[in-house]
């Protein structure tokens, strides 16, 4: 009974979902109007949020499938970097599209040789994914050098040199003709709800990349293979209880191997996904992110919607730092102010006084915060996405539930 109850309790059905949407955008209008900061509801800040989104999201996703096999993937910032790496090698002469699948594969190289550590030799998970960071900065640091900036070459002639790759083509965009338009002129009246509506509908149908429509297609389509087909069973349960999976056959080094190659492959294409953003690849382009991935992974209870909410946060975030600066992120503080007002109701409704009151002694610091001042430090600023990603890490803890065998070093025929 008490089972039952906990199930039903941590399931968020559609009209919940539903309710929180419309409960944030009532939210961010009010916010929007009390502070003037327009942009918080924008469609530039939202264009921007998708696109800072989606390389966080893919480094995510390919961490979910590597641990629902069991095997800790701490590898993703370094399999993000060859997949940036290749698709700066390739997309200058070849395209955008070319450099996409080269970051792909660029990628599962990176995740074959974590499996071959891991899975085969039984190395700790977290040394040889540390182990693939340092080795993945090593090696594109030193091509850079030998490929794009070696003197008389025709990458160097083609705007090469040590530090980034030539610029290749623009990825093509997809607008939707005359709603893209009338969505835009609503925004622009500044009406509560409705032009906060139509400037984040807005951002939706304007200039998106195809690239951003696959990453959307490939969270689909992680949810049926993993959840709804026997061979994400079989993989699940490899991260669950590889000696059971084992003893019905379940051949647990294939599935950890394509896993793990799965893993490199989408933080590989979140890596192209970057160069190909920007056009170039640049040494030191993806600034973390493949932590961050793994960041929203956790808080996202290891399933693909947790993962897309995690990456849509940071991404809102780190586009809100970009676009807004100070005085966006200080209306911000009067945001976090009522939320930590609502969160102090729910723990003292729970029982849970003493981080009940802690929530009230914060909110009211910020409040003070925000009434006392106009904007907030440009220091502040720059890390306001990673605050972000902590604060909402530490409130999502209490309900996690990582694959039970995560990563333990398995050995076949180890049942026997």
């Amino acid at each position: 009974m008490h089972k039952h109850k906990h199930k039903t309790r941590a399931r968020l059905s559609y009209p919940k979902i539903l309710l929180i949407i419309s409960g944030s955008l009532i939210l961010l209008s009010l916010l929007r109007i009390v502070t003037g900061a327009d942009n918080l509801t924008g469609s530039g800040q939202y264009t921007a949020a998708l696109n800072a989104a989606v390389p966080i999201g893919l480094a995510g996703l390919g961490g979910l499938w590597s641990e629902r096999s069991g095997v800790i993937n701490i590898g993703l910032e370094g399999m993000m970097m060859l997949g940036a790496f290749s698709a700066g090698a390739v997309g200058w002469q070849h395209g955008p599209w070319a450099a996409a699948l080269a970051g792909v594969i660029g990628g599962a190289l990176g995740g074959l040789l974590h499996a071959l550590a891991t899975v085969t030799f039984g190395v700790d998970h977290i040394i040889s994914g540390v182990a693939i960071n340092i080795m993945a900065l090593g090696l594109t640091q030193f091509l850079a050098k030998l490929w794009f900036g070696a003197e008389g070459s025709a990458a160097a002639a083609a705007g090469g040199n040590d530090k980034q790759s030539p610029p290749m083509a623009d990825m093509p965009t997809f607008t939707v003709p005359g709603l893209s338009d009338w969505l835009y002129s609503i925004e622009q009246h500044h009406w509560f709800l409705v032009s906060d509506t139509a400037g984040i509908a807005g951002s939706l149908v304007t200039n998106v990349s195809w690239l951003t429509l696959v990453t959307v297609g490939i969270f689909v389509l992680t949810f049926f293979v993993l959840w709804r087909s026997a061979f994400g069973l079989r993989l699940r349960s490899c991260g669950e209880g590889p000696i059971a999976a084992e003893s019905l056959g379940v051949n647990v080094y294939r599935y950890k191997y394509a896993a793990v190659a799965v893993s490199g492959a989408l933080a590989g294409l979140g890596g192209a996904f970057l160069a190909i953003y920007v056009h170039i690849f640049q040494d030191g382009q993806t600034g973390g992110r493949g932590y961050i991935g793994l960041a929203t992974m956790i808080f996202g209870n290891w399933r693909p919607g947790g993962v897309a909410m995690g990456a849509g946060l940071f991404g809102f975030m780190d586009a809100l730092q970009l676009r807004g600066g100070g005085p966006t992120v200080h209306a911000l503080l009067l945001l976090l102010a009522v939320l930590l007002v609502g969160l102090a109701l729910w723990k003292l409704r729970g029982g849970q006084r003493t981080q009940a009151v802690i929530s009230l002694v914060a909110a009211a610091l910020l409040a003070l915060w925000y009434t006392t001042t106009d904007t907030v430090p440009l220091e502040i600023v720059g890390v306001a996405p990673y605050i972000a990603t902590l604060l909402v890490l530490s409130l999502a803890a209490q309900r996690l539930r990582p694959p039970k065998a995560i990563g333990k070093i398995y050995r076949r025929g180890q049942g026997k």
